[in-house]
């Protein structure tokens, strides 16, 4: 499988160069909801990644976000965000990152979550660790929430859910030290592995937002875990990732929430 992250890292590395060369440039924008976008950049990213990964891999299915794939029922199967943070992309904030991930038979086996701006490519392969180009990597050492730097989002539904976040956040910002909302998920969880972030926590995120992050959080030796408390699985509704240590206060204040 190291033959095969790499050819993960490779291929993410491709579709951020393509995102990178076309930062600058006008976007088409076109919205899939009130406040949810898509450019023509994402599905510029999106091609490259379903045409390198079918072509060595033709008998593998794929989940990608700006495109609908049936599958065939097979063992592997790529989850991609071809651009995570595209609202920030669109306004020439430069925070976004491509995530790309393969799962077998329903388990994430490796992951690559590549930052094109600053030229960060977080790597992991289960069982293997995770890995800051090429550096090992392990999350942070605080063990006091008031000490915390946590991250979060929040849903494209904030304005007609009452479920949006702003409870949890409200409670957290009390507690912890501070709160950042950069608006890549995937970003975000590749920070707690790297110990930039102590926790990570939203809601109504998609499998492609969270694959590669997930395995890249607990290869670094963080938790990954629902709001509840219970196992994290793609299609869970929620996510909280921390480096373990600061993961039930974060959990006790959620529910309070």
């Amino acid at each position: 499988m190291k033959d095969v992250l790499s050819f993960a890292v490779t291929i993410a590395r491709e579709a951020g160069s393509l995102l990178k060369d076309a930062f600058a440039t006008p976007h088409r924008i076109t919205y899939k909801g009130d406040i949810n976008i898509v450019t023509e950049a994402d599905l510029m990213a999106e091609n490259h990644l379903r045409e390198r990964i079918r072509a060595r891999f033709p008998d593998h299915d794929l989940m990608a976000e700006e495109s609908a794939d049936a599958g065939t029922g097979a063992e592997y199967r790529w989850v991609v965000d071809p651009l995570d943070g595209t609202t920030n992309y669109a306004h020439g904030y430069p925070v976004f990152c491509v995530s790309v991930a393969l799962e077998h038979r329903g388990q994430i086996v490796l992951g690559a979550v590549y930052n094109p701006m600053l030229d960060e490519c977080f790597s992991s392969l289960r069982g293997g660790g995770a890995f800051l180009n090429g550096r090992s990597l392990s999350v942070s050492r605080t063990d006091a929430l008031t000490r915390s730097l946590l991250a979060t989002g929040f849903p494209y539904d904030i304005r007609e859910s009452l479920d949006n976040n702003l409870d949890h956040f409200k409670t957290l910002a009390l507690k912890a030290q501070a709160i950042r909302r950069a608006g890549s998920a995937a970003l975000d969880l590749a920070y707690v592995a790297a110990g930039r972030f102590d926790g990570f926590w939203e809601l109504k995120l998609a499998p492609w937002d969270t694959a590669a992050g997930w395995l890249l959080v607990e290869e670094a030796g963080g938790r990954v875990t629902n709001l509840d408390g219970g196992p994290y699985h793609l299609y869970a509704p929620h996510i909280l990732a921390s480096n373990g240590t600061i993961h039930p206060a974060l959990l006790d204040l959620l529910r309070q929430a």
